[in-house]
């Protein structure tokens, strides 16, 4: 083999491994940054997994749930762009180093049920997890070995650039998704969800329902339960607290304005929670609260909704709406019915448009200071070669 097709073929076999790594790593990233409360519910069980004992107020966890995911969508666009290739290819490698066994004792020992490597975006079983790993930790230790074959798609003054674009894309993607609900909704129990058919089970038999354990128990009103208020062909406002011991109180008012707002309408109004009798006593004495409470599975809980406490909307079995505390649309819940208002009638996007809209305020800025780049590039070589041909 001459040298000159020994070069091109590892040029093709480091670039084409370069790409996929980098792909993987920004979905990877970025579908974890659009759900950081999701992301650290994951480090939480990998924490009670190695019998790390975690109080559910704790800040860190929070922190590694962006930073995290963060660093992997920057690594992505790094080794994409050829940006530091030497810090990203080794970065990556080490990644994998630290990854790839602990994928392996996931799927010997079976400690977190899902890895949750790409959120709540694709679930993989612990062996698939272990071997798409194998796959990466091959492709990074070649980009280590051979990264200086990376062909590099923006130049050295302008990379410092997208690094900086990206670092706070990435910022403000997690930011905005942790202050609201996730923009990107993969969980079950998206706004459009028909609960009672999630809750079917499907014609495969290896298969399994979206939502397994929808169910509570009103202590207060023993006649209502999970599937009365799915039948209930009127509305019902669900306050979701899996922890009231640690739940936002600052938008009480927001609360109890809802819950009065249900009661003049004739809806259903309960708060589903986790915590036990001592912390929901405590809940009504410090807010006010006379709406009923409800025992629900934690896990369940934290699938509903990310923000502590949210106010879920369901009509007919169906979720219409989803809102943190602090964007509760109280100045619309005055006097008219529901079925009259706009925020119960949502127009659904798909994840295919919210993931499109998602793109774009990332892409086409970074398309267009690419473009700038390679003109300015471009013109740059084009003046030197037209100097030269003049000295000549």
């Amino acid at each position: 083999m001459s040298g000159k097709t020994k070069h091109n073929l590892l040029w093709t076999v480091v670039n084409t491994c370069r790409l996929l790594v980098s792909i993987t790593f920004v979905f990877s990233g970025g579908v974890k940054l659009v759900d950081p409360v999701g992301m650290q519910y994951k480090i939480e069980d990998y924490l009670a997994a190695f019998g790390i004992a975690c109080s559910p107020d704790a800040v860190w966890p929070l922190l590694l749930a962006v930073a995290l995911p963060l660093l992997e969508f920057l690594l992505g666009i790094y080794l994409f762009f050829g940006i530091r290739r030497r810090l990203a290819s080794w970065t990556a490698f080490g990644f994998m180093l630290l990854y790839t066994p602990l994928t392996l004792w996931l799927a010997l020992t079976n400690g977190v049920a899902d890895c949750g490597c790409f959120g709540d975006a694709i679930h993989l079983t612990n062996w698939q997890t272990f071997w798409k790993n194998v796959a990466l930790f091959m492709m990074t230790f070649i980009i280590w070995w051979k990264g200086r074959h990376m062909t590099r798609f923006i130049s050295e003054n302008a990379q410092w650039l997208i690094s900086l674009y990206s670092l706070f894309y990435g910022l403000f993607v997690a930011g905005m998704c942790l202050y609201n609900e996730p923009i990107i909704d993969f969980r079950p129990y998206h706004i459009g969800q028909h609960i009672p058919s999630a809750m079917e089970w499907p014609d495969d038999p290896n298969a399994t329902p979206e939502i397994l354990d929808f169910n509570f128990f009103v202590e207060e009103e023993p006649e209502v339960d999970a599937q009365t208020v799915l039948a209930d062909t009127s509305y019902t406002f669900l306050l979701i607290s899996p922890h009231l011991e640690f739940a936002d109180d600052g938008d009480m008012d927001l609360i109890n304005d809802a819950n009065e707002y249900a009661r003049r309408q004739g809806y259903r109004f309960l708060a589903l929670t986790a915590s036990d009798d001592e912390a929901i006593h405590r809940w009504q004495d410090l807010t006010g609260a006379d709406y009923p409470f409800a025992f629900m599975d934690e896990l369940e809980l934290k699938t509903m909704a990310r923000s502590n406490p949210a106010l879920l909307l369901l009509h007919d079995g169906t979720i219409v709406a989803k809102w943190p505390s602090h964007a509760i649309p109280t100045e619309e819940l005055q006097e008219d019915p529901l079925y009259t208002l706009s925020l119960a009638h949502p127009e659904l996007d798909s994840y295919r448009s919210s993931l499109l809209r998602l793109l774009l305020w990332y892409l086409l800025p970074l398309f267009a200071l690419t473009f700038i780049d390679r003109f300015v590039f471009s013109l740059k070589w084009w003046r030197r070669k037209r100097q030269t041909a003049k000295n000549d």
